[in-house]
């Protein structure tokens, strides 16, 4: 991300009951600021710090469906209330309110100033967008505030209506501003990226307003996926992107988020790092130690996801609910291997390149990913790594483009070709790539999408939580689907056939791991781990069948959901101010 060195320009001081934030006027002389385009780019560089950095990224799934942690997540909690909220703050919009009240010297020629406002716009968009995803209504405010502007310091949200309207403004004025086409580092604001941006608002409002019949906006959806539809018609006739095929099948998907150069054929938009300014992030820390992160690892229902080389579904597979782990993971979709610990899968360990398969002192389903991870143990402890890590992606607006016409019903042939079948060549799928599917995969209806019965939608919600996984999109898309109840899905693991025989994980001759209860065998089998799924209440770690089956992690602990956590409550700091925000449904 573009690096910001005059930190002057983001003193703020808070002064309203409402945490909106004031530039200090007395911070720079606003002709120093407003009159060069120097200047302008100056400011402009102070909104890149709302987007994630390296470690918001890598991380940003701990939360989801698809991921088994070592401890339920606090929102997931009985408990969780408005006293432990947080997002109720307001600093970024006073500083991107400020840019656009005073960017009007004429001094700089008007096109530049519209360019600048554009990427300031393109900030507010994206900044909104957080927020009602987050709360839903919210209070709309397109102007720096001062202490006279009490109606608004203290007034109540607005309708989401009126916000999700003016975010569409503003993106829509990105769009049609934002001079620059492309941009060699990846790092800045460009015309399509704005029209990605727009893609991605565009099908959560339309999807959402469409599933959540709650609202009484069914009959706006349309309208919001027609605009994701252009949106991300507009990215993808631009011709400056394409799917990464380099290294073929087995690498090229994994590479995109392991290279530390920004591979910028597909990526659009990165947080890169840079060794000599100590700009790094942790990915391989917290995806590989065993005391550290989240200890997340994949379930075993969203494993079978996965469909097979052929383009056929895994779970159509005779005996597949009994299939050890080194068969289950055999010709399947060539992103598996590269977004798990599986098969032939080594590291550098000593300098040299070793077999690791999963380790379990680190999983707890034995689906350990490795899709940020750097395969050197080097970096493997505190901030190390290097990689850059992609914010926007070519394959998300093709996954936007294809959602949003097959929720329209308008998805052809051609369509699917251009979209899911060129992100599913790019994996190695031979089957099913340039004719939307015509059969509902059962086990994809019944255990995900039960009120789903269109099958090229289904694909679609498939194509994306593989394509996209880890990567920040899955809580927010199971909640514009209005599937909150797969929060609580089973945190199951691969299949274990017996107690006390260890298994050989990699099928490289040397066994891994092996599963006890009450006493740890002895004499241990050297170099095995030996994990202990006593059923007893202090145990977390078990198999279904007790003896036997799936691996089972903190079934004994509870994970709640209900309706109301489509939505965080307002924080009890911010009602105690401003009383007049009222609390969203639930929370009271």
């Amino acid at each position: 991300m573009k690096k910001i060195y005059f930190l002057t320009l983001l003193l703020v001081v808070t002064f309203t009951g409402c945490e909106l934030e004031q530039l200090p006027e007395a911070t720079a002389s606003r002709n120093a600021i407003f009159g060069s385009k120097e200047g302008l780019d100056l400011y402009v560089n102070s909104f890149y710090t709302m987007l994630p950095n390296g470690n918001g990224c890598t991380t940003r799934d701990a939360m989801s469906d698809y991921l088994a942690v070592k401890t339920v997540p606090q929102f997931l909690q009985e408990a969780y209330g408005a006293s432990n909220s947080s997002g109720w703050d307001w600093g970024d919009l006073r500083n991107i309110n400020y840019f656009l009240k005073y960017n009007v010297n004429p001094a700089v020629p008007a096109d530049v100033r519209e360019d600048y406002n554009g990427i300031a716009k393109f900030f507010r968009a994206y900044f909104y967008f957080e927020k009602v995803k987050r709360f839903g209504n919210v209070p709309w405010i397109g102007k720096p505030l001062d202490v006279s502007d009490t109606t608004i310091l203290y007034g109540g949200r607005d309708p989401r209506t009126l916000v999700m309207d003016s975010v569409l403004a503003d993106i829509n004025y990105a769009c049609s501003n934002i001079k620059a086409t492309s941009e060699p580092s990846r790092s800045l604001i460009t015309k399509y990226v704005a029209y990605a941006l727009k893609s991605r608002i565009c099908l959560f409002e339309g999807t959402f307003r469409k599933y959540h019949t709650e609202l009484g906006l069914e009959n706006t959806a349309n309208f919001w996926l027609n605009e994701a539809v252009t949106a991300a018609e507009a990215v993808m006739n631009s011709g400056i992107y394409s799917i990464y095929t380099t290294g073929g099948s087995t690498k090229a998907y994994r590479a995109l988020f392991t290279s530390t150069s920004v591979i910028t054929s597909e990526v659009m938009l990165a947080a890169l790092m840079d060794q000599t300014l100590n700009e790094l992030h942790d990915a391989n820390w917290y995806w590989t130690s065993g005391t550290y992160g989240d200890k997340a690892s994949f379930i075993r229902s969203f494993i079978n996801t996965y469909l097979k080389i052929d383009g056929t579904p895994f779970t159509d597979t005779p005996g597949w609910e009994t299939m050890l782990f080194k068969d289950e993971v055999k010709n399947r979709d060539h992103r598996l291997q590269q977004t798990i610990r599986m098969g032939d899968y080594k590291r550098i360990v000593g300098g040299v390149y070793v077999p690791a398969p999963p380790v379990f002192s680190y999983t707890f389903t034995g689906y350990q990913p490795i899709k940020w991870t750097l395969d050197d143990e080097y970096y493997d402890t505190r901030d190390l790594n290097v990689n850059d890590v992609p914010l926007f992606r070519y394959a998300e607006v093709l996954l936007n483009y294809a959602e949003a016409k097959a929720e329209l019903g308008t998805l052809t042939d051609a369509d699917w070709a251009n979209t899911i079948g060129k992100l599913r060549a790019r994996a190695g799928i031979t089957g099913g790539l340039t004719t939307k599917p015509t059969v509902v995969d059962t086990y994809l209806q019944s255990t995900y999408f039960p009120d789903i019965n269109d099958p090229v939608i289904l694909e679609i919600r498939r194509e994306r939580g593989i394509e996209l996984c880890l990567e920040g999109f899955r809580f927010h898309d199971i909640l514009r689907w209005k599937r909150g109840e797969l929060m609580k899905m089973e945190w199951n693991g691969f299949y274990v056939p017996e107690l006390v025989t260890p298994l050989d994980l990699n099928e490289d001759g040397i066994l891994d791991v092996a599963f006890y209860q009450g006493t740890k065998p002895s004499p241990a089998v050297p170099g095995v781990t030996y994990v202990d799924v006593s059923d007893k209440p202090t145990n977390s770690q078990r198999l279904k069948n007790n003896t036997y089956g799936e691996l089972t992690w903190m079934n004994n602990y509870p994970r709640v959901w209900d309706d109301k956590r489509y939505y965080y409550p307002i924080p009890t700091s911010a009602l105690i101010t401003n009383p007049n925000l009222g609390q969203n449904p639930g929370w009271e």
